[in-house]
């Protein structure tokens, strides 16, 4: 019997939010995990150039303004694998707004990406926040979600940063209700 992973528990062990990796670290296209399916599927390949920088995937249990599970963005040195649940707590949120370049309405859809890092990983336990990584650092998250949408016909632009504190605010906001 497959797995829905959309569907899995939101948290775990010591109250950690789950994240379902889709593309990981260094991957250079985007998978997307189909439900109907009940598999991943590759969306589009990345920007010539570009891979990932840290595991991409969705917080399941979530369901965000695009229809989609909240995105996530795994901020640690190891690449997992498309399936992969890590358990995370979170550094805040890169929102981002975004619409379709040829929208008849030209309205705007918030698409914002977590940042988290998995409770055990040990060279990240001085991380609280998202101000903890450098400036530069931000900035170059900032221009990686920016460039890898260019090509998929998307006008996507960087609202700024907010804490941990937001971030669980967020998730709480879009999580499923239990059928």
């Amino acid at each position: 019997m497959a797995t829905d992973f959309t569907r899995l528990p939101l948290r775990g062990f010591q109250d950690a939010l789950h994240v379902v990796v889709e593309s990981p670290r260094g991957s250079t296209v985007k998978l997307k995990y189909e439900p109907k399916l009940q598999a991943f599927t590759l969306s589009r390949p990345l920007t010539r150039g570009f891979r990932y920088p840290f595991d991409w995937g969705f917080i399941p249990s979530t369901q965000g303004p695009d229809g989609d599970p909240l995105d996530a963005l795994v901020y640690w040195d190891v690449p997992t694998w498309p399936g992969v649940v890590l358990p995370c707590r979170p550094l805040g949120v890169l929102m981002v707004d975004q619409k379709k370049r040829d929208s008849q309405k030209g309205e705007r859809e918030r698409n914002d990406r977590i940042l988290l890092v998995p409770v055990n990983a040990a060279r990240a336990d001085g991380l609280r926040s998202y101000q903890d990584l450098s400036q530069r650092e931000r900035e170059e998250l900032e221009h990686f979600f920016l460039a890898v949408v260019h090509f998929a016909d998307k006008d996507a632009r960087v609202l700024g940063w907010e804490g941990p504190d937001s971030a669980e605010r967020l998730v709480q906001q879009y999580t499923l209700k239990e059928d």
